[in-house]
């Protein structure tokens, strides 16, 4: 396995493919990410466990979007049985899935962990859903406080799993390992995940603006309920196309290792 790096521009590059990749497929890639979100809130429902269990599931939906992805720019239609696509690879991967899946739960939990010891689990109880947002906890020094320390932790989460998921598939790479690789493989294209991150900050902020717009224009006609669900739809299409780009920096920051991802120049 061999790491790529890549110059700056490259981070654009990854968005454009993304959004291309999702319109070879719309429909299909837009329902496979819904079905994925569907069973981490089904699995939040599983007494005692079910938060955990919904963030273990992290790993294995990024990896179905990223095989989705190949698929469509492969020119085939990805059907549902990706979703199961790191349940399908064989009994090791599917162990390094697991542990990683796990670690995932632990890293994320760890964080809210830590937040709470600054607010006293107020932002934490906000953002699991168990509490509502009102003004004036939003407004709370303390809240926000530990808002940005969630924030600041997250980072180095999301990039140690960024690619863990892709290597632990196609490289076959043990699960911490696979995370080491990772973060290696995002500090050392800095840059290139920096353009990414600000130009799908663009397209989410552009995006969410027009359809604001659109949708302020027509909520007299419409209804305000009707209006929000075209924007609530237009968030969820977005985060599908943001999911669908994910493979193309894990193809270009790593060799290949086979024709599934190698065939993603198209």
């Amino acid at each position: 396995m061999k790491l790529h790096l890549v110059p700056a521009r490259t981070g654009l590059q990854w968005v454009r493919l993304g959004i291309r990749a999702f319109w070879r497929q719309p429909m299909a890639l837009a329902a496979l990410f819904f079905m994925a979100m569907a069973a981490m809130s089904i699995a939040t429902m599983v007494p005692l466990i079910g938060p955990a269990l919904a963030l273990a599931l992290l790993p294995s939906a990024t990896l179905a979007m990223m095989v989705a992805a190949a698929e469509a720019m492969q020119g085939h239609f990805p059907t549902p049985t990706v979703l199961l696509a790191a349940f399908r690879a064989g009994r090791e991967q599917l162990r390094h899935m697991l542990v990683l899946g796990a670690l995932y739960a632990v890293g994320f939990l760890g964080v809210i962990a830590l937040s709470a010891l600054v607010d006293g689990g107020q932002f934490a109880k906000v953002y699991l859903g168990n509490a509502p947002l009102s003004r004036e906890l939003a407004e709370d020094p303390s809240f926000q406080a530990a808002m940005w320390l969630a924030m600041a932790l997250y980072l180095p989460l999301s990039l140690l799993f960024w690619h863990a998921p892709g290597l632990v598939y196609w490289h076959r790479v043990p699960p911490v390992k696979a995370l080491f690789f990772s973060i290696v493989a995002c500090v050392r294209n800095f840059w290139a995940f920096t353009v990414f991150g600000f130009a799908w900050m663009a397209v989410f902020a552009l995006t969410g603006l027009v359809v604001a717009l659109a949708t302020g224009l027509l909520a007299g006609v419409l209804g305000a309920g009707f209006a929000a669900g075209i924007m609530m739809a237009a968030a969820m299409l977005l985060a599908a196309m943001f999911f669908t780009s994910v493979v193309f920096t894990f193809r270009d920051c790593f060799e290949p290792p086979d024709s599934a991802v190698a065939s993603l120049q198209g």
